[in-house]
This record gives structure tokens, sequence and C-alpha cells, in this order.
């Protein structure tokens, strides 16, 4: 069995009109969200393996936060701007791309990209879940699934 963890990024802030997309920083609640999913994270024994994390500056912040709760080891973690709003086949790609000895890898990335491989992933899964998640993955959510891991 394989693990697969899902992050959207914390709740950015879009105080500065001039700031370039990318370079958007969490706000107070986004930087709290992601230090609660962390704590949350560790309480459940959901420590990743490798970390694949979009390199804008939100999804830096939100893992930085998360981690912070993590107890070590540490993950590994990869920056890679090709997860910057990179969408579900993207990412999908990059998830089979992982080593074999990975047995727990988490993708921190973007909406619409994270929310599509949820949703992509969930398949068949109850219809309330899946109308809730075809209409929002919030900023700061987490998604978990567990499978066996075929390329």
């Amino acid at each position: 069995m394989k693990t697969l963890y899902l992050i959207r990024h914390g709740k950015s802030s879009w105080d500065d009109p001039a700031l370039a997309d990318f370079a958007r920083p969490l706000t107070g609640r986004g930087r709290r969200a992601a230090r609660l999913m962390g704590e949350h994270m560790a309480r459940s024994k959901w420590i990743p393996d490798l970390v694949l994390c979009s390199s804008a500056v939100r999804a830096r912040q939100t893992l930085e936060f998360a981690l912070r709760a993590w107890s070590s080891p540490k993950p590994e973690v990869r920056f890679q701007r090709s997860l910057y709003m990179a969408d579900a086949d993207k990412l999908l790609q990059q998830a089979r791309q992982l080593d074999d000895s990975v047995n727990s890898a988490m993708l921190v990335g973007h909406d619409p990209g994270i929310r599509d491989l949820a949703l992509l992933l969930a398949g068949k899964a109850e219809d309330i879940y899946l109308e809730r998640l075809a209409r929002k993955f919030p900023t700061g959510a987490l998604a978990v699934f567990t499978f066996p891991f075929r390329r």
C-alpha cells in the first residue's frame, strides 16, 4: 500500500496588487491553518517519506508551518517550479515517477490541479463527498489517499 497526501496551500494575501502571483505570501489565517494541519497530521502519524512542493511562496510557507509540528526525522523535501499551477495530469505524472522505495508522498500545490487530482483519485467515493470536493477544495485542505500504487 502507498499513501498520497494532497495539500492545497493556505489562504494567501492579495494586499499588494503589484506583487506577482508566484510571490504572494500566506495570511495569518493561512499560517494558522497550515500549523493546525501539520499538528493533525502529526497526531494521525501521517508523515510522508517525501514532499514535492510548488516553489511558490504560499506553498513553501504552507509546508514550513506544517513541518514545525512534525517530529524528527523530517521528510525529504523537493521544491519544484513545475508544480506551480500544475494540472491534475502533471501532478499525477509526478506521483507516478516516484521511486518504488517511497511509501508515502505529499504534493503541496494549487487549485484547480490539486482539487482535480483529488477528484480523479477519489473515483467512486460517496456522492456527497464528491459533490463537496467538486464545489471547492479549500485553501489549507488536506486529502489522503491510500491505495496500491501502480505506475
